[in-house]
């Protein structure tokens, strides 16, 4: 299967964003991409970080899913985009999953906030399996992914050959530019991601925004842990990858034996 990694710079209204929403998955396409996963929240934008994001209620949440839905559906690719979803009233970060006719597949909820997140979003409490083409693959969204791993053993487990992780880790305004992917003394991210794959016997496909002074570089790790591809750290574009599914045996998430931990 080939996978996309849409590696977007932080948009400043919702015309930006899918302005760039739809060059990214046109490139995707062009290469024969069949699911491209964006960043997390990037429709808004995160409310965590340093940027402020454009205006967003229901009405602009109702235009932004119809609108993903219709570029999804031009350029035949499943897409997963990283959304702020309201209810009730209340903020979620989520990942919605459209499919390569432009149908919502489902969507994926951070379960696991960071402490940061806890004012302003509210977590959800169910995980998901996702499809296509034949291939299964699950969603955890960047703090969940770096700090709570049972997230992704919980998709290994039901036989996902992919987890994609739609993250966000850097900054516009300052810091380290990095060069070197995992480098001694680099923050822990990118030894995380190769951890997922290696401890699951599947591939971890990591997206980050193209922040300027990005901590992490958008990156496919195979089943044994090695990077098998990533983008330039601050290159806005799209990470395109052909994994090798018979690789992904799920062994060491297969052995996992949960009733030999009963307390």
């Amino acid at each position: 299967m080939i996978i996309g990694l849409a590696a977007p710079r932080v948009a400043t209204s919702l015309d930006d964003a899918l302005q760039r929403i739809d060059r990214l998955l046109a490139e995707a396409a062009s290469k024969h991409a069949r699911v491209v996963c964006f960043p997390e929240a990037y429709l808004p934008g995160l409310r965590t970080q340093e940027f402020e994001p454009f205006p967003y209620d229901l009405r602009v949440q109702r235009e932004a899913v119809e609108a993903v839905s219709q570029l999804a559906a031009k350029h035949g690719v499943a897409t997963i985009m990283g959304m702020e979803l309201l209810s009730d009233g209340r903020k979620q970060i989520a990942a919605v999953v459209f499919d390569d006719k432009g149908e919502v597949l489902g969507q994926q909820t951070k379960n696991q906030l960071d402490p940061a997140e806890d004012r302003l979003y509210v977590p959800g409490d169910t995980r998901h399996l996702f499809e296509v083409d034949g291939v299964k693959f699950g969603i955890v969204i960047c703090h969940e992914g770096f700090r709570y791993p049972e997230t992704v053993r919980w998709a290994a487990t039901r036989g996902a050959k992919i987890v994609f992780h739609p993250h966000l880790a850097g900054s516009d305004r300052g810091g380290v530019t990095r060069k070197e992917w995992g480098e001694r003394g680099a923050p822990y991210y990118e030894q995380a991601m190769a951890m997922r794959s290696r401890e699951n016997t599947i591939y971890f496909a990591s997206v980050n925004c193209a922040f300027r002074f990005a901590e992490s570089a958008t990156s496919v790790i195979a089943p044994n842990g090695d990077c098998v591809a990533h983008l330039p750290y601050g290159e806005e574009g799209v990470l395109v990858a052909d994994i090798d599914l018979d690789a992904a045996t799920g062994l060491l998430a297969e052995r996992f034996a949960p009733e030999r931990h009963q307390g």
